[in-house]
């Protein structure tokens, strides 16, 4: 409650302060839809299948069905995905964000649509449950599936299709068999009893997207998650570790962090898209653009999240510091627009930012900056307006300020009139309720009727204070009215025209988050180049492949002192699938990683940390070289790597995909590990042409000492150069071509710190195995050396003369038998 009063003692007045109130939002989120096909493309799902069903979900390291998240940017997505497959239905929840639905709506009504435009179906959204929908799938009516797969195998297989890791897409995916069970799709005329054949799955990802899925991004640090080292944050969530999104987010807005999570999710083939990034970067990298580089970087520091603050504009809850922030906003918006007019404008995003962001800033800002009293808003928590803006305002702040002194006069003439016992009175100002004399409780005043005072009106008791309405206060209430609910409705009314005058400019407003957030990310990437030695790469369409010279791991060369670079090429014909063999530590991970991360950010749109860098046409990266194990999976570590990675390389991977592949094989026994990596391999070869781009890091060095692939030129080895010197063995970490000799297990062991007894053992057998001999087990070999000390201390005895009268018998025992014995024992 606030008050304003002023207190009159037999003395002298004190004034006390007024109190504040706060305000409060909402929230909001979205669901996620499916969409069915009807008319396929050749590139998005088998062509013909009636009744096939298609999923739609986002790359990246948590996909999820189109549409969830409910940004501009995500609708934007929808629609294109709308565009490329033209369905004859989309299928979402009853309970889909209105927004989301409204657009869904405008899209199926376009008029690029006809003849046949899509249906939007609702279905409860009980279709879409987890669970329900994990039984629907796993008791489906497959036709790729023989009737007399078991149980068991039926989910191993459906596993290696459907990511059930992946809750959205299971939601969407368990809805969308709900709706063609409900159509009965195929077998209109058949019993109810019978469900629905489906024909296959088919994932369908964007013309111009790379295809990535969640291990890839989490084997190659692309995204590493970990829990805050502060006791005070662990429960606000998780921040990001040492990965490669860590080392290149320099953003200073969140809306830029947000944009460059969202390219990491969707690296492109878009080559214009790519070089218009690449042409921004190498411009901020230029020595004489770095103080403009530093001052743009200041200026998108004070870029905030608008689209919240319009949103509460909307809803009529803005609070008093989103006017100060949109101000700020604003004013730096229009520090991005005259910088980037004296930028070249044959840059793509300097001529948008200087032709987008338009007077309406400057109007706005002047609006913001003449009407809003910010010290006074944040003061009183809640808006208020500057002086000169309304008289009447004006007028009556300057009354209500003035209300203490005139309080404390009115007060001392009303404690003449009072009973004399009464030590103090106050008159206060209670909005909503007028003007009170307020006065002490005296010892007296016991029961309610002690209360009474002749020429007063009771009202109430509060914090052992009456309060009464005398004649003055009531002549209080005619004459000055409830000065501060008519200062807060006049300055309302105030604040809903400014927020007219803002929401009718809100789409330039979102077209200054949309350019700066680009701008932010851009910057970014360009002071990590500047910082790491980064260096444009080359994108070839004509190349089917990636030429690397002397390229770096952007992690390991920042934890290392030094770092050995290495060269990459494999295009053409030549060289498709490279099989690199070496010993363990020697950095056949680091370099698998290192053509992956390079080929990734190249296609990003950001600098590589090589010295050259030629891309050519890639259109999805595929990794086995961690297991991702989960509990949810219920598969064995190496049923992950067959399922989950394996699989998913050798039924998806075409000949522009880049495929790293590292010690498959040995999560199980080493005959049939080595087969089914010779296998896979084969497969791949006999592709010829159309064989995917494949770096392949093993040491089941038999896989090249018993020939198990076909000689050819798709077929390259490399190795990591090594050269022994004496007992040691130094590491070069250096790529060649060739095959390594040995795999050096018993150097990495002896520096993992195993005792040598164990080392010259493990040798030992090692070089029966080569040489072909039997191996005998440690007992029979104990057993030997247990007789031979036996015969010796015989010897002794038979040898030893008991008529010796210099035989000394203790010194026999202690020297020659004694120990003799220990050692048999």
């Amino acid at each position: 409650m606030l008050k304003t009063k002023t207190k009159c003692y037999r003395s002298s007045p004190r004034p006390s302060p007024p109190c504040t109130s706060a305000a409060s939002q909402k929230s909001w989120n979205l669901q996620g839809h499916g969409l069915r096909r009807s008319h396929p493309r050749q590139d998005a799902a088998e062509p013909g299948a009636r009744g096939s069903l298609g999923r739609l979900s986002q790359p990246g390291p948590r996909a999820r069905p189109w549409g969830d998240g409910g940004g501009g940017r995500e609708r934007a997505g929808a629609g294109r995905v709308l565009d490329e497959i033209n369905p004859r239905s989309i299928v979402t929840s009853a309970k889909q964000d209105e927004n989301m639905t409204r657009f869904l709506g405008k899209l199926a009504s376009q008029e690029h649509r006809e003849p046949k435009r899509p249906e939007i179906v609702f279905l409860p959204s009980v279709d879409f449950g987890l669970e329900i929908s994990k039984q629907r799938l796993l008791s489906g009516n497959y036709a790729f599936i023989p009737d007399s797969t078991t149980a068991t195998e039926k989910i191993l297989f459906l596993s290696s299709i459907i990511p059930f890791d992946c809750v959205l897409t299971v939601r969407a995916l368990g809805g969308l068999l709900k709706f063609l069970g409900r159509r009965r799709i195929g077998i209109e005329l058949e019993d109810y009893n019978v469900s629905v054949p489906i024909l296959g799955f088919k994932k369908f990802v964007l013309t111009h997207l790379v295809s990535i899925d969640q291990d890839t991004y989490s084997v190659l640090q692309i995204f590493k998650s970990e829990s805050h080292p502060s006791v005070y944050k662990v429960a606000s969530g998780l921040k990001e570790g040492l990965s490669l999104f860590g080392i290149l987010n320099r953003c200073r807005c969140k809306w830029g962090e947000k944009l460059l999570r969202l390219w990491f999710t969707r690296p492109t083939q878009d080559l214009g898209e790519l070089n218009s990034r690449l042409d921004v970067i190498q411009f901020f990298l230029l020595p004489q653009n770095l103080d403009i580089a530093q001052m743009l970087h200041r200026l998108l520091s004070h870029i905030k999240n608008v689209p919240l603050i319009l949103k509460r504009m909307k809803l009529s809850h803005t609070k008093a510091s989103d006017w100060q922030v949109l101000y700020k906003t604003v004013y730096s918006a229009l520090g991005l627009r005259d910088a980037c007019r004296s930028l070249p404008q044959s840059i793509q995003l300097f001529q948008d930012i200087a032709q987008e962001f338009s007077d309406d800033l400057h109007h706005i800002a002047s609006l913001i900056g003449k009407v809003v009293d910010f010290e006074g808003s944040l003061a009183e928590n809640r808006f208020t307006v500057l002086p000169n803006i309304d008289p009447d305002i004006d007028e009556k702040k300057r009354r209500l300020m003035g209300l203490p002194s005139f309080l404390t006069e009115v007060a001392r003439k009303e404690l003449e009139n009072l009973d004399s016992r009464i030590p103090s009175c106050s008159v206060i100002y209670i909005p909503l309720i007028g003007f009170l004399l307020s006065i002490p409780r005296l010892p007296s005043m016991a029961e309610a009727s002690d209360f009474e005072i002749e020429g007063l009106d009771f009202m109430f008791l509060s914090e052992e204070k009456l309060h009464y309405r005398s004649a003055r206060t009531k002549e209080l209430d005619v004459l000055l009215g409830d000065l501060h609910c008519d200062i807060r409705d006049q300055e309302t009314l105030l604040m809903y025209q400014l927020q007219c005058q803002v929401l009718a400019r809100a789409s330039v407003l979102t077209r200054v988050l949309d350019l700066a957030s680009r701008l932010d990310v851009l910057l970014a990437l360009a002071s990590a180049a500047r910082d790491y030695g980064y260096s444009r790469p080359r994108y070839s369409p004509q190349l089917l492949g990636v030429r690397i010279q002397n390229g770096r791991h952007p992690l390991m060369e920042l934890c290392a002192r030094t770092f050995v670079p290495n060269s990459a090429e494999c295009g053409g014909d030549r060289g498709r699938v490279k099989v690199i063999t070496g010993p363990n530590s020697s950095g056949k991970s680091i370099y698998l990683k290192q053509v992956g991360l390079i080929t990734f950010m190249a296609l990003v749109g950001s600098f590589v940390p090589a010295e050259e860098a030629e891309i050519g046409a890639v259109d999805a990266i595929f990794t086995r070289i961690h297991s991702c194990e989960s509990i949810s999976l219920g598969l064995s570590t190496f049923m992950i790597d067959l399922n989950q990675q394996v699989a998913k390389a050798v039924n998806n991977a075409t000949k522009q995909s880049l495929v790293l592949i590292d010690e498959f094989g040995k999560g199980t026994n080493t005959v049939d590990g080595l087969a089914l990596l010779a296998a896979v391999l084969r497969h791949w070869l006999a592709l010829g042409p159309v064989c995917p781009h494949i770096f392949v890091a093993t040491n089941f060095l038999s896989l090249v000492q018993l020939q198990l692939l076909p000689q050819g030129p798709l077929l390259q080895y490399l190795t990591m150069e090594t050269c022994e010197d004496g007992d040691d063995l130094v590491f070069f970490y250096q790529v060649c071509e060739g095959i390594a000799k040995a795999s050096h297990a018993s150097h990495t062991a002896a520096q993992a710190g195993l005792p040598d007894q164990l080392l010259t053992r493990g040798k030992e057998v090692s070089d029966l195995i080569r040489s072909g001999k039997p191996i005998k087990p440690v007992r029979e070999l104990l057993k030997e050396k247990q007789m031979e000390n036996c015969q010796t201390l015989v010897d002794k005895f038979l040898k030893l003369d008991l008529e010796d009268p210099d035989l000394d018998l203790d010194l026999f025992m202690s020297q020659e038998v004694l120990p003799a014995a220990s050692a048999i024992l």
